[in-house]
């Protein structure tokens, strides 16, 4: 990407099959300044969810608007800052991780 953005953070846990498999995926992109320009968080579990290369749980900024994945459904979300959308996931995965059903707010 142009213009001093860059990828800052780019993670994969990988779970364990006693807490419940697949990984969770974290990447940031920041620009010049340290600003959330672009990011993508996710819960990818082929197990749970087929579709959607796996992707159980997410939220993205790709093709410029803020959505959230949830088992294929597709939802756009308001944005307010990236560190409250990232709170929303975890809450979210923390749900999920604990046998929820739905990981809704």
């Amino acid at each position: 990407m142009a213009g001093g953005v860059r990828k800052a953070v780019d993670e994969r846990f990988y779970l364990s099959s006693a807490n419940g498999g697949g990984m969770l995926r974290r990447e940031i992109w920041m620009d010049g300044r340290g600003r959330v320009v672009r990011y993508n968080l996710a819960y990818i579990n082929h197990l749970i969810h087929a579709g959607d290369n796996g992707r159980v749980l997410g939220y993205d900024s790709a093709h410029g608007h803020h959505h959230r994945h949830y088992r294929g459904k597709v939802t756009t979300i308001r944005f307010e800052s990236f560190e409250q959308v990232e709170a929303r996931f975890q809450r979210e995965w923390n749900r999920l991780a604990k046998g929820g059903r739905r990981a809704q707010d």
